[in-house]
């Protein structure tokens, strides 16, 4: 086997080749950052939460990833032995939060270095309102949200494990590389591989999307009157500038809960509800009964997926053709459905179905038919573990490292005080105005009650109605 500097290496996943596939055609490099803080209503003692954080780098393969490029341009990757770097202190102290915050908004749009260097930087924080905790970048080809959480998580187990009685010892993290060598074992070539393959060519094959704007066909037609082509189907979505904003909505959690129960009583994710509501609300702007958006799938379904670290999100198109004469709950169990049969097929590599569909459907580079992408990340810190600590208040934050290369991105989240939604906007500033999404998200939400109280009234009719 090849060796690096004595550590043996290995390719790069379809997961990882995805985000250096987006990365080539984003000026700004930090856009693969992803910055993130945890924080806890305690004195933390500094030099247990430093071996603390040692540990949880010895516990996890992948936040000691290194990557390197061969004479032919090739990314390979490997893993060092051990983190020895220092860990900083930065005390907030006598700043506002706004401040805090904007310092680490600073940090989390450094890009890091690719070549043989590491991937990621811990800072221990003390924030103006005496929270304490870690500051956390990394880079997402090495680590996803997932996986933040799940580190995260560990660092503070470790911490209370040595600090008070009765906390237990966390356990073991999964191998990184087994859960590697198994995806790159897939991608050489077998059964599974060619099934998941003849399911998205067909899928592609079957008929050609089309494109819907947030706030009307207005883009489409312009494009189509600009190309003299009637049926042209997709629209160019982003800006010529990948300067981002992040705009956050908050969902109190009473309100939330009720979302949360009418999942429960319908035995549907509550990403199928998020994914009802934005084809909805596309749906009612464009008068398409057909409407795609893309959808992240974690691929972390057994518990060595979950605890391995890494990234493995496949981000694919997810298409509904659903009639107004349909009933919301209707359109849930078939987004259901969809969802469950896309993610049997979701090893598969997302370039590899973007490009089969560039064949299929030739379009003019930057013509999309999705207008937003959506993650709804349901891990929380509280319920995996963290309500051991009694009333402990904790916070978490996420940084917007000012890039992206798409016009709309939406990460719907849970709060860590009070299990409440934040529905995270990331976009392209001169893509999509904040008054754009303030109505997106003012009608999603309208959307989602009106059919959560509703479930066998027909979509159109909740369209009318809101």
């Amino acid at each position: 086997m090849k060796t690096r500097k004595g550590y043996p290496v290995y390719p790069l996943t379809a997961a990882q080749k995805f985000h250096l596939f987006y990365l080539a055609f984003c000026p700004k490099k930090q856009v693969l950052n992803i910055g993130t803080s945890l924080t806890i209503e305690v004195e933390l003692d500094r030099e247990v939460l430093r071996q603390s954080i040692y540990k949880a780098y010895e516990r996890c393969d992948s936040m000691r990833l290194r990557l390197a490029e061969d004479k032919d341009g090739n990314w390979y990757q490997y893993i060092v032995e051990k983190e020895e770097r220092e860990i900083e202190y930065v005390d907030f102290t006598g700043k506002t939060m706004e401040e805090a915050e904007q310092t680490m908004r600073g940090w989390t749009e450094v890009p890091f270095d690719h070549h043989d260097a590491p991937l990621n930087r811990i800072v221990m924080i003390k924030t103006p309102d005496g929270f304490e905790g870690v500051y956390l970048l990394v880079d997402h080809i090495t680590m996803d949200a997932q996986s933040i959480i799940c580190f995260l998580k560990d660092i503070i187990e470790l911490y209370s494990n040595t600090m008070y009685e009765g906390v237990p010892y966390p356990k073991d993290m999964a191998s990184y590389v087994e859960q590697l060598e198994k995806d790159l074992a897939y991608e050489a070539g077998c059964r599974a591989k060619d099934r998941d393959t003849a399911f998205f060519h067909e899928l592609i094959e079957s008929s050609e999307p089309i494109y819907n704007g947030i706030d009307g066909p207005e883009r489409l037609l312009a494009e189509r009157e600009r190309t003299n082509n009637p049926n042209l189907r997709a629209a160019v979505n982003v800006s010529d500038s990948v300067d981002s904003a992040l705009d956050i909505f908050h969902l109190e959690a009473e309100p939330t809960k009720r979302l949360m129960d009418f999942c429960e009583k319908y035995h549907v994710s509550l990403a199928c509800l998020l994914i009802m509501g934005l084809r909805t609300y596309y749906q009612k702007m464009n008068g398409n009964d057909d409407v795609s958006i893309n959808t992240a799938i974690a691929r972390r379904a057994t518990l060595k997926e979950k605890k391995s670290g890494g990234t493995r999100i496949h981000s694919f198109p997810f298409r509904t053709i659903i009639p107004e004469d349909r009933t919301f709950i209707e359109g849930i169990y078939e987004i259901r459905d969809k969802q469950n049969e896309m993610f049997r097929h979701a090893n598969f590599d997302p370039v590899s179905y973007f490009a089969y569909r560039g064949k299929v459907y030739p379009n003019e580079g930057g013509r999309t038919y999705e207008p937003i992408s959506l993650t709804y990340q349901p891990l929380t810190l509280k319920e995996k573990g963290l309500d051991q600590l009694g009333d402990i208040h904790y916070k978490t934050k996420w940084y917007p490292n000012g890039a992206t290369t798409q016009a709309m991105y939406l990460t719907v989240m849970h709060r860590s005080d009070d299990n409440g939604l934040d529905f995270n906007f990331e976009h392209q500033i001169k893509a999509v105005s904040k008054e754009k999404l303030e109505y997106l998200y003012y009608y999603l939400c309208k959307i989602m009650f009106k059919g959560t109280e509703n479930p066998n009234l027909k979509i159109g009719d909740i369209m009318k109605l809101i």
